[in-house]
Formats: structure tokens, sequence, C-alpha cells
């Protein structure tokens, strides 16, 4: 071999080895783009996890997905970037010589597993965290197939397990006064669109020692990323999709660290005009508090995907427009994945952390669009203004939720609730003005009760078992709760109502005119957690920022005893049950004639066996009213979100209207039956998801979670 081969043989091997040695390291790059000398940089250390996105073929893709363990990609771990800032940071294991000291894990390093949320204690001193054994045995709930709590010294010592157990607990956030929230399937439930095991997980909170788990939210959904903002309340998504579509409710929710007093943030209701599902935020994940600021950083991430997307701030000062006068993109360069692409690309971001109202930390990924399954998140340091910095990078593992590794002021600690020794109390819902209503009441309407129904978790886990409702033929993935009128209280002239409500229920309200149909419903609900006292409304669909006005005197309902809710007398209306509710009216008053000769043909028939449903239900489907079929363009899941006063149920049905006439010569009891199955919203045929045979034999059943 010559000389200038040899010279250039040399040169190859070292681009070959040195390539090696770049591929099998991490790496650091930084820009100028931004600017580190800034004060919201006074810190050299941030902590994260390093969390890989699954991607398993032929394994389904939603936004639940990400937070089962048996999805979780093995590896990762958390750590420290060091001198973050400086364009040569060094990284420090956290765990590397850690031993659990109790527990499953006494004795034990966490290791073959995978990582993923967490958060720094106050005083920067501890980190809580999920992990799990990453047991990849889909749709398999055991103890090593989720994921579990701990908690460790930042210096490694005193890795504690927290949780346990055949139950997702993930996204712990410290809470002010010492105790974590986190987010956990423990409630029981499952998903109500889904043709799989998809358990609902909730807001739960313990002690830092993992003692006294309390659920703190009943809503019959899912929720996500707790955190808690400047004035000590809980930020956090919220699922809200009680008779809407699936895919266009994961806003921004608030509640205090009890779960008292749940409330939308902005967008629960989303309008954009004609195509009201489209060209916004999906989902608003990921939500913390901006520092000495009313707004909120989270990422706009896509319904059928993982938490991956653009970075949004939410400003809940700006009247909220049901559009996107809150919501400000800060990435120009993504999209909302989902709702702006027509797909699920530019999930180029995620895990914003928020330095000021101008500069956050979160994870990026530039190629996240193009490379498939092989992501690689890196820290960045960015800017409003679209300008970016890379503090970190790892070619082999993403990287996830960075944080400054540095003490943080306390928030206020909100007094709690005292935890009830016994079964709980009820506590007192007060409604200050019914006609406070953000659309106006048809005119002349006078309220004169509100109903107060029920809306069951789903007990079983395909969305198609059984078909609830009408809109379940639509789509195998179509699902709608079943609820129960739990009752009605009183209206008072001035439209307070003040009443007695069980603890741990997830409810909605109706406002109910004088001649007994509903005027305005609830799509959503709420609920009193155990040990709650009150609770108060302002209106029905009041405007969302509308401050209180002081009355000149105090509301009627206010001054007396709170009501008890009055049963309702119709067999079959809790749960609400076509076979015990309609059917023994339709055999006594209405087959007479409609008996095949007369359209439609009343007579219960065959049970169908696809959805087991009397034939007279699938054929007064054409005289009811629907709640996904009454816009141009919607269908199960595009269903416009919010109510029109007057424009549904009873009062929007061919049925009713023909019935009031006298059409059948109905009782006034046997009128109310049909009110009652018209306005509960989607005219079911099963109120329970369970004991379908003792229902379609019109049997009194129970639900089998309340």
């Amino acid at each position: 071999m010559g000389k200038v081969s040899k010279f250039f043989y040399r040169v190859t091997v070292i681009i070959i080895v040195t390539g090696i040695f770049l591929s099998t390291q991490t790496f650091t790059t930084l820009s100028a783009s931004i600017d580190f000398t800034k004060p919201e940089f006074a810190f050299d250390k941030i902590v994260f996890t390093k969390h890989q996105p699954y991607s398993f073929p032929g394994i389904e893709n939603h936004m639940i997905d990400g937070s089962f363990g048996f999805n979780a990609v093995k590896g990762g771990g958390l750590y420290i970037l060091n001198n973050a800032f400086s364009g040569n940071p060094t990284v420090t294991d956290v765990l590397a010589n850690s031993i659990c000291t109790n527990g499953r894990y006494a004795g034990k390093k966490l290791t073959g597993g995978a990582f993923y949320s967490f958060d720094l204690s106050y005083d920067a001193k501890q980190i809580v965290f999920s992990y799990t054994d990453a047991q990849n045995s889909y749709g398999v709930w055991n103890q090593n197939t989720t994921y579990h709590i701990f908690k460790v010294n930042v210096d490694g010592t005193k890795l504690t397990q927290l949780t346990d157990g055949a139950y997702n607990d993930f996204d712990p956030r410290w809470l002010p006064d010492g105790r974590i929230i986190f987010i956990s399937e423990r409630r029981g439930g499952y998903g109500r669109c889904h043709q799989r095991i998809v358990p609902t997980f909730n807001l739960h909170t313990m002690n830092a020692d993992g003692s006294d788990i309390r659920c703190i939210s009943y809503h019959e959904t899912n929720e996500w990323s707790p955190s808690v903002d400047n004035n000590g309340m809980i930020i956090y998504t919220r699922w809200d999709y009680v008779d809407r579509g699936a895919n266009h409710a994961h806003s921004a929710w608030i509640t205090n660290p009890d779960g008292l007093d749940a409330r939308a943030v902005t967008l629960n209701y989303p309008n954009s005009g004609p195509s009201w599902w489209t060209n916004l935020p999906l989902t608003q994940m990921q939500l913390r508090a901006i520092p000495n600021s009313n707004k909120y950083v989270g990422t706009a991430a896509p319904h059928h995907a993982q938490n991956y997307g653009a970075l949004i701030v939410i400003d809940p000062d700006v009247e909220d427009d049901d559009n996107l006068s809150t919501i400000t993109k800060i990435t120009p360069d993504a999209k909302y994945p989902e709702s702006e692409t027509g797909t699920t690309t530019d999930q180029k971001y995620a895990t914003p952390y928020p330095l000021s109202e101008d500069y956050f930390l979160c994870v990026y990924d530039p190629n996240a669009n193009t490379n498939g399954g092989n992501k690689r998140y890196g820290i960045y340091a960015i800017d409003t203004k679209g300008n970016k910095s890379l503090l970190y990078s790892d070619p082999n593992f993403s990287c996830y939720g960075p944080m400054p590794l540095r003490p943080r002021k306390v928030p206020n600690i909100i007094p709690g609730t005292a935890k009830p020794t016994g079964q709980a109390q009820d506590g007192v819902v007060s409604v200050m003005n019914v006609y406070n209503s953000l659309l106006p009441l048809p005119s002349g309407t006078k309220i004169k009760e509100l109903r107060i129904w029920q809306v069951y978790p789903k007990t079983t886990t395909m969305a198609t078992d059984p078909m609830i409702s009408y809109e379940s033929t639509e789509s195998i993935w179509a699902g709608r709760n079943t609820r129960g009128l739990l009752g009605s209280v009183p209206v008072e002239s001035d439209g307070s109502a003040s009443f007695y409500l069980p603890p741990g229920r997830a409810v909605f309200f109706q406002a109910v005119d004088q001649d007994g149909t509903a005027v305005q419903t609830m799509k959503s609900d709420t609920f009193l957690v155990p040990g709650q006292t009150k609770l108060y409304c302002q209106g029905c669909h009041e405007p969302g920022r509308q401050a209180a006005v002081n009355p000149e005197s105090v509301p009627l309902a206010l001054r007396r005893e709170p009501s008890k809710i009055a049963p309702d007398p119709s067999q079959g209306a809790r749960p609400v049950s076509f076979p015990r509710l309609i059917q023994p009216i339709l055999d006594k008053k209405c087959i007479s004639c409609h008996n095949g000769s007369q359209v439609p043909d009343l007579r219960k028939g065959t049970t169908d066996a696809q959805t087991k449903w009397f034939s007279s239900y699938k054929n007064l489907k054409p005289y009811v009213a629907l709640i996904d079929a009454m816009y141009p363009g919607a269908d199960w899941n595009k269903v416009y979100p919010r109510t029109e006063p007057g424009k549904f149920g009873a009062r929007a049905s061919r049925l009713y209207n023909k019935l009031k006439t006298g059409h059948g010569t109905l009782t006034q009891s046997e009128l109310h039956s049909f009110i009652v199955w018209l306005d509960s919203g989607i005219a079911p045929f099963f109120g329970d998801y369970k004991n379908v045979d003792a229902q379609l034999r019109g049997e009194q059943v129970e639900p089998s979670l309340n």
C-alpha cells in the first residue's frame, strides 16, 4: 500500500471510529438563540427523566395509552443535568447507587423497567416519580405491568416505594402542605368509547409516606397531569364529554387540593364555527402555572396519539370566546396535531416548564414528524419568539419533563376538608339564579325545579357491552353514560335553589319549566367529595368570567333549610331503563293501534341479536331529538358542545310534541315518564352496563358502580 493510500486509510478509520464513538455517547449542542444571561436562567442544574415514547406495531396509539405501564419502553432513568447552560454539561444518574428501603422492591435497585413523570419538592431536596417494571404484556394489569410511585432524596438516598398493586399510579406532584397529588386507576370504571380494556384514572392524594390514599375526583372519565398553580390550586386536564363528542373536550380544569369545586378554565365548550371540532387544540396537557403570572403553559396534543404536540399559553384573564381567545401558540413551527394537520403529526414538543412568560424549558425533537417510532426528544430552552437552544440530548433515548433543580416558593396552603370517620354526610349545593345563562331561555319560561341526574361510571370494558342508546349503532366506538334520575328540587321565584346532595356521585342538573320539560341542561358533571359541605353555582351555563353580583337581598332558597331531593315517582327512572320506564306504557296505551298496521310499530317485538333492543325502541328513533344529529355534520363523535336552551330533549322531539296534544290519552304520570326518557339527553335503552337480562325483563337494577 502506497503512502497516499495509507494516509487515506488512516483518515477513513479515524472517521469511522469517531462516528461510532459519537453515535454511542450523549451530546450537547449550544446555539446562540437564547440569551442565558437573562435572570430566568440563574440556575445550573436540571432534573429530568429519560422516557421513550412507545412504538410497538399493532398497539393502540391514543392519549390514554402512554400512561399504561405495559406500553413503556424499558430503559431511561432519573437524572440531573449539571452546568446546564455551559455548553459542556455533565449528567448524574440519581438512582445509580439507590437501594429501595421498603415494600416489594426492598433491597433492590430500580433497574430493567421504565420511568415516567416526576416532581421536585419545594425545598429541592426530594423527588417523587413514577416507575414500572414495564412487563410488556399488552392489556394485562398486574404489579409488574403498571406504574408505581416512589420518592428519593436528590442525592439518591432513601429510595422509598409509596404505591403498589395492579393500578397505574403516575403524574405525582408535591402539594404545599406536604401531601402528594397523583393520577390513579384506583377508583374503578372504564372508558366508554373503546373496544378494549381502558380503565379510567382520576385525581388522588396521599401522605408523603404513601398512607391515606384518597380519591378526590368522581368525574367519570380520565384526568391527567395535575400541578399546583401560584395560588395553591390544582390545574389539570380533564376529558369531559358527557353528551358531547369524545374528540374535543380535553381541557384545563382547576380545583383545590381536596378536589372541591372543580371548574373548567377555558375551551370546555369549543365552538369554532360550522366545523366546531377543527382548528383548535384537541387536548391541553402537562399544564403548569407561569411564575409571577396568572397564565399557564401546556402542550396541545392530539386525541389519537401520545401527549406531544405544540406548546401553548393559556390566559384565563381573557374573555373565553369558545375559540382561541385565551390560547396562544408559542411554537410557531408546530401546528396543532390532528386538528390543524388532519393527522397526528407535528408532535415536536412536550413537558414545558415555565421560567417566565418569555422563557421555558421543554423537550423537543426536530425530526419527530419524519422519523416514525425512532423519536429522540432532547432538552431545550425556548422563548416565545420561536428561538430555541439544545441543552442536552441522548441519541439512544428520549428525555422528558426538564425542571430546574432549585428551591421554589411554596404556594398558599388551602385548608382541607375533614376526612369523614364514617358515612360521609350530604353537602349543600346552592344555585344563585338559574336564569343567569350565556344563551337566553325561551321567552316566558318559568323554571320550577332542578332535576338531578347521576351519570354512572362504566363497569364493562367494551363500548358495545352493552349498546346503551341510539348512537351506539353509528360506530363500535360510540359510548354514552348510563344515567339515573335521583329526583328533583324546587326553584324559587327568583331563580335560586338550595339542596342536599350525596358526596361521591357525578351528577348534572337540568332546569325544568312549568310544563315539566327541561329547558337547560349540563353537558358535564359535578360532584361533592366526602367531607365537602358546600358547593355554589352562580347560574346555569352563565358566562364563564362573569363576576358574581351582590344581590339586593339574600336569594330566597338560601333563607330556608336546603331541600331534600324528591325521588322521581316513575318506575325505571333510576337508572333510566326503556323496558321498565317506557315499554309498559306502550303496551298499555299504544300497541292497540301501533301494532304493525300503523307506523311506528310499538310492539316489543323480537329482541335484536346485536343490540338486544326491542323493536319498539328502534322504531321510535326518528321521533326522538338526538344530541348527535341536531346539527349539520354532526355524528356521535362530533356533537355540538353547548346546550341551546329549549332546543333539545322532549321539547325538540316529534314524540313529545305529538303526545302532549293528547295523542294516546296518556295520564300526566305516563306523559312525565316519556319526558324523563327524552330529557335524559340520549333516550337510552339500558340504564346499567351489567344486569342486561334483568333489565330486559323490566326489573329494577342498581348501578354496578356509583
